[in-house]
């Protein structure tokens, strides 16, 4: 059965007063770095109908990222782009199955994930908790800017139209969804699963399952760094996030989910300032969000915004 009333939880989630003043100078820092993007064909990875491309550019702190980046060989004028953003755990996908369906398919490996190790590598179990008491370092900033920085990769393009650019994920993608959505106006569409990244404080209470547990294991061993460490997810956390998103937007959830709470996925809904959003609720399933039956809706929300 669900939880009883997960649509009325009250977040715990507070917005600091300078929330908008720090992400404002990490994007102007950000700004000032070249992208300097590298493509290079894979061909042990194409296929007769997709291309697939090793992308590289350059983030935050001067870190290397890796992207794989897909594109349709038969296509007429300048395409549709969907941004697919990766899971904690998992590694960037292919996704030729979006180019199949016509677009230009990004997948970005921020820092600490495969190709994207080299400078920067907290590993798995540790990415969550990664220089946790301070904003300035904790690892989620640069993470963040590494799957911001994809728009102006796909705005660099010529077979790219850069007023259909989508963005989608599920898990921790689903939380890059709503931060990415949320500071590059460029998007036009999101659709976020199981959102991660949302409602931490929340999260760490309801639940005692990983990867939000990671937090819980460093305060039973750092308690007196409790305040340190909510201060800064505080500047991390998706429900603040949020307000800022203007394009359609939708939202999937498990009521069953003991990964990324439901509360938090009522909260993170709730909190996004699009008068354009959808919020489905899957009784019976759990952090799988019910996305193998959703997929079919997910593509029919990105044909209508970003192809019809």
């Amino acid at each position: 059965m669900a939880r009883r009333v997960p649509d009325q939880y009250i977040t715990k989630v507070k917005k600091p007063n300078d929330f908008d003043a720090f992400w404002q100078g990490v994007l102007e820092q950000a700004a000032k770095i070249p992208l300097d993007p590298q493509v290079t064909l894979d061909p042990l990875r194409s296929s007769e109908d997709v291309d697939v491309y090793n992308v590289y550019y350059t983030s935050l702190d001067q870190v290397r990222i890796f992207a794989w980046y897909c594109v349709p060989k038969q296509r007429q004028g300048r395409l549709p782009a969907i941004l697919t953003m990766p899971g904690y755990i998992s590694d960037p996908p292919i996704s030729k199955e979006w180019a199949r369906l016509g677009y230009a398919a990004l997948t970005p490996a921020p820092r600490g994930k495969i190709r994207s190790n080299r400078q920067v590598n907290p590993g798995y179990p540790n990415l969550l908790t990664h220089n946790i008491v301070d904003r300035h370092t904790y690892v989620y900033r640069g993470f963040f800017v590494d799957a911001w920085r994809t728009v102006d990769f796909l705005l660099g393009r010529e077979e790219i139209d850069p007023q259909r650019i989508g963005v989608t994920g599920g898990s921790q993608g689903g939380g890059l969804t709503i931060t990415t959505a949320a500071m590059r106006p460029e998007i036009k569409a999101a659709v976020a699963g199981a959102p991660y990244l949302t409602g931490f404080i929340d999260a760490i209470a309801l639940e005692r399952t990983y990867p939000y547990d990671e937090i819980n294991d460093y305060l039973r061993l750092y308690p007196q760094q409790r305040p340190q460490v909510e201060e800064t997810l505080a500047y991390f956390d998706g429900i603040n996030f949020a307000d800022k998103i203007r394009c359609p937007t939708m939202v999937y959830i498990g009521l069953q989910d003991n990964v990324c709470p439901p509360e938090t996925g009522y909260a993170v809904f709730n909190a996004i300032g699009s008068r354009d959003k959808q919020l489905y609720a899957y009784d019976g399933h759990g952090h799988d969000s019910g996305r193998y039956q959703h997929n079919t809706l997910v593509e029919q929300f990105f044909h209508t915004h970003l192809k019809a």
